[in-house]
């Protein structure tokens, strides 16, 4: 709330500098606020007397807008890639696959490693659960395991999630 909005009969009064003013009457403190020709805006209304501060409410709302706008820009979208493997894969198939898990985990993105099984595939699934631990443990060092591989229908999925960086 700014200026004629606020509706209490006091307010404790934050000046433009950032100096406490005290507790004053919401008229005497808006007067103030128009001398300087800047805004009384509520920054604590939960506070008893809620708290104002005398500032440039536009200039205000500028700053605010352009450092979410810079937040957004820097911001990174993880997105899940998804990299489909065979129970009888040949090994230049492998490394192939293999290559854009490492791809994109090292984009940041999480990458979903499938195995698919046709027909009575299915009933070897154990060959499916030894292609996603060898992809497991050759790029240990680039990822966590965010779920372990897991039969659903007639896939196997594995999720990885990329390693933080902050060491």
């Amino acid at each position: 709330m700014i200026n004629d909005e606020i509706r209490v009969r006091e307010v404790r009064l934050v000046g433009p500098d950032g100096e406490q003013i005290g507790i004053k009457p919401t008229r005497e403190a808006l007067q103030m606020a128009i001398d300087l020709n800047l805004d009384l805006v509520n920054v604590a209304p939960q506070a008893k007397p809620p708290v104002c501060r005398i500032m440039d409410y536009g200039k205000f709302r500028y700053e605010q807008q352009k450092k979410e706008k810079e937040a957004r820009k820097n911001q990174k979208i993880v997105d899940v890639k998804e990299v489909w493997f065979r129970s009888n894969i040949e090994e230049h198939d492998y490394q192939t696959k293999f290559r854009n898990v490492v791809k994109f985990l090292k984009e940041g993105d999480k990458v979903k490693c499938s195995v698919r099984f046709r027909g009575r595939e299915i009933t070897h699934a154990n060959v499916g659960q030894k292609i996603l631990e060898r992809v497991k443990t050759e790029v240990a060092d680039l990822c966590i395991v965010e779920r372990q591989p897991k039969l659903e229908g007639r896939a196997m999925i594995m999720i990885l999630a990329p390693k933080l960086k902050d060491n």
